[in-house]
């Protein structure tokens, strides 16, 4: 159990981490801005785009593994992305029951630099980590995804 001096440190650095994004999201380039707002997107949509940017196309199953929501809340949310077109989906060649998601072609490019400025600093502190340290950060923040995922 950590002490009471830990979970004070700790805490302390919550308010500017949450500022950090608070002030990114409000750093949007238009044309994302305007497409969220026209079709209702929410930052859970933009949690569906981060995990897509990065990664080569996935199915909605592993989706929904990687943001912590059912199968039918991440089909929800690619459904929604694809109606406003910045998601495609196709079948995937090895087993044509599967759905593949990935960034449509049109939005890749703004969707992988917002994705990619964002996490610049996360970047680069996990940079200046040893080893041991970025495994024990690894821990740490999954561990606190697992007490903050909705049950």
């Amino acid at each position: 159990m950590p002490s009471g001096d830990q979970v004070a440190q700790v805490l302390g650095y919550i308010p500017q981490i949450g500022a950090y994004f608070r002030r990114e999201a409000a750093e949007v380039p238009e044309a994302l801005a305007v497409l969220f707002a026209e079709h209702r997107l929410t930052a859970r949509h933009g949690g569906v785009l981060a995990q897509l940017a990065p990664s080569p196309p996935m199915s909605v199953t592993e989706l929904a593994g990687r943001i912590g929501v059912s199968l039918s809340t991440a089909s929800e949310l690619v459904g929604d992305l694809s109606r406003a077109g910045v998601v495609a989906r196709r079948e995937d060649p090895d087993n044509r029951r599967r759905t593949l998601v990935s960034i449509s072609d049109d939005w890749r490019e703004v969707v992988q630099g917002v994705v990619a400025e964002r996490s610049a600093p996360l970047i680069a502190a996990l940079g200046d980590l040893s080893p041991r340290d970025l495994e024990g950060f690894a821990r740490g923040l999954a561990a606190w995804a697992r007490e903050v995922r909705p049950r």
